[in-house]
């Protein structure tokens, strides 16, 4: 099961032209699988919903500008966006260290096996009958 912070609900902030942008972009993201996507208050915004293990308002973002639409630009947006791609940077990263490393742990497990356990000792062996 997801830990529920992992769920993220965000607002993508297009610019008011060219005029249908919003449109286009939600049928466009629609076709994503395990994102939901329905237009906002405002005429000019797209909520998008998503677990952030699979997608990163970055990469959505990137990834509309690159199909040729535009995103509002003014310093609040700016801001938000930053702050939200700065918070998902770092659950993408914690998750992934919580992650187990398998290669790690089997090396660990080859070094112990070959160990040699019992006594540990260090004492020289002629000290170790001196009374």
């Amino acid at each position: 099961m997801r830990p529920c912070d992992l769920e993220k609900t965000r607002e993508i902030v297009f610019h008011p032209l060219p005029v249908g942008q919003v449109e286009r972009a939600r049928v466009l993201l629609q076709g994503l699988e395990g994102l939901e996507v329905r237009i906002g208050a405002d005429s000019n915004t797209l909520l998008v919903h998503y677990h952030v293990c699979e997608y990163t308002l970055e990469g959505l973002e990137t990834a509309l500008s690159s199909q040729g639409f535009h995103l509002d630009n003014n310093l609040l947006c700016k801001l938000k966006r930053a702050l939200a791609y700065f918070c998902e940077g770092v659950q993408r990263s914690n998750v992934e260290a919580n992650e187990p490393d398998i290669k790690s742990q089997q090396a660990f497990m080859k070094v112990y096996e070959r160990r040699l356990h019992g006594d540990s000792d260090e004492t020289p062996e002629e000290w170790r009958d001196y009374k």
